[in-house]
């Protein structure tokens, strides 16, 4: 039987939370607002499937582009191209830099 190919396959360690950071987000987490310029870091939450971006885009940093309802619009690069996702701000964090 071959392996699934399916859109979260090879995440079993990616998605998974420390126990005591399991559950709803941080009510804080949610309610942040980001500007548009502002960069950020790619997170996926488990907890919070509703536009969970692909796996290829977790721990990457990317520039917000603007604000489109409830998510945001991110542009990321990818090797030589730059690609524009849409997500959440469960799947955020800001980026301050090193």
């Amino acid at each position: 039987m071959k392996g699934s190919k399916g859109y979260y396959s090879g995440t079993r360690s990616l998605l998974r939370k420390p126990i005591r950071a399991k559950g709803k987000p941080k009510i804080s987490k949610l309610l942040h607002e980001y500007a548009a310029g502002d960069e950020v870091i790619i997170k996926m939450d488990s907890s919070t499937q509703k536009s969970m971006p692909h796996k290829r885009f977790h721990g990457k940093i990317g520039q917000i582009v603007e604000k489109r309802g409830r998510g945001y619009v991110i542009s990321v690069p990818q090797g030589e191209a730059r690609k524009t996702i849409i997500i959440r701000s469960e799947h955020m964090e800001p980026y301050t830099g090193q």
